[in-house]
């Protein structure tokens, strides 16, 4: 199937137009073709040998293979295709020298953080005050209806428990962005951090990514963040409770729903797929589900540094675990492991007083639950 946009498709076409018309010429003109084909074939390798950015190109492209798997993908799900800004190429680490990078393996990726740029980025929200906790969405450019319902309910509070709490949304570019209403959003709430990245399903592992990289180096003194989707329901009393709890790690801490010995998808029909040549094992390490988990705030710098050494493939709560995985750490069962769920039957107001976290189906519902579970009176009979 041809790509509409580069018009490989109508070209095909006209090749079987061609063939159809003339086909008494084919045999006439086959043997002197291949001939002038070799001689285009040699002369164009001898240039491409003399020249003299050849071996950059060459040692670039293996890695660049990786990723093409995204741009085929992006035609199977209802998102933005994956594109790559030129000043966003795969490129050696400029502070070291060649040679030592091919020894460590050292490279930046697409996934590398620090290959894109902040847009908004809101630095002062971590100066004046150090927060306990930040709490980063990644949501889509587009979805103010989400991010308002967080602002309306547990994303509304800046102090829980005595403790500091900031909630932040990250954002990517589309080409539906309105930017003018996104700035004017973020200079009434000032809680918006936006990147270069182009937000789609299948890049959530550099939007991850991006978020440890806005945690380390704009917000380094809070105690402990989460990456929490923007479907969530969160109980932030709830966290912030067994954050302060006297036996929870201060450092390479991390926590939430864990998931162990999950088989790599391999299917390509599905949207978790993940080809070998991406991720070559048969299973993920152990990592937490990415509808929200918690880390102690010494773990984003870490995350970002290891990344160099690691292939990003694009399920990014596994990606996470094979950072703690090389990093030698591995992820902690919170201490009430029920407390974060996956999905609920239905609204049950003692339940939601006592979880930390579940999947919704809509703002809609957030607003309603959240209502009803701060109206007066005890939750539980």
């Amino acid at each position: 199937m041809g790509d509409p946009d580069t018009g490989s498709g109508a070209n095909g076409a006209k090749r079987e137009l061609v063939q159809s018309i003339f086909p008494q010429k084919k045999t006439l003109f086959h043997s002197w073709f291949q001939l002038l084909v070799l001689f285009c074939v040699l002369a164009l390798g001898l240039c491409y040998t003399l020249s003299s950015s050849s071996l950059s190109l060459w040692q670039n492209f293996p890695l660049q293979e990786h990723y093409q798997w995204f741009l085929n993908q992006s035609s199977r799900v209802n998102a933005p295709a994956y594109r790559i800004h030129p000043k966003h190429k795969v490129i050696l680490n400029k502070t070291t020298e060649p040679s030592t990078v091919r020894s460590t393996s050292l490279q930046y990726h697409q996934a590398y953080p620090r290959n894109y740029h902040f847009l908004m980025d809101n630095t002062e929200v971590c100066k004046d005050k150090i927060p306990f906790l930040v709490l980063m969405v990644p949501v889509a450019p587009k979805n103010v209806a989400a991010r308002d319902a967080i602002r309306q309910t547990w994303g509304k509070e800046n102090t829980v428990q005595g403790e500091l709490v900031l909630t932040l949304f990250m954002l990517g570019v589309s080409r539906e962005d309105d930017v003018e209403k996104l700035k004017q959003e973020n200079l009434k709430h000032h809680d918006l951090i936006q990147s270069d990245f182009i937000d789609s399903y299948l890049n959530l592992t550099i939007k991850t990514m991006v978020i440890m990289d806005w945690l380390s180096t704009h917000c380094p003194a809070a105690a402990y963040a989460m990456k929490i989707d923007s479907d969530m329901f969160l109980n932030v009393d709830n966290l912030v409770i067994m954050l302060k709890q006297p036996g929870i790690p201060k450092t390479n801490y991390l926590t939430g729903m864990l998931m162990w010995n999950r088989p790599v998808v391999r299917s390509k029909n599905s949207k978790w797929y993940v080809p070998e040549e991406m991720y070559p094992e048969s299973e993920y390490p152990t990592y937490t589900l990415g509808m929200g988990y918690v880390f102690s705030n010494d773990l984003p710098e870490k995350f970002v540094e290891i990344s160099k050494s690691i292939k990003p493939f694009n399920i990014e709560d596994a990606y996470i675990g094979m950072c703690m995985k090389k990093l030698g750490l591995a992820p902690t069962a919170p201490p009430k492991p029920s407390q974060f769920k996956a999905y609920n039957s239905a609204y049950n107001r003692c339940e939601f007083s006592q979880v930390i976290t579940y999947i919704l189906g809509s703002s809609k519902q957030l607003l309603d639950y959240w209502t009803d579970l701060k109206k007066p009176g005890p939750p539980c009979p």
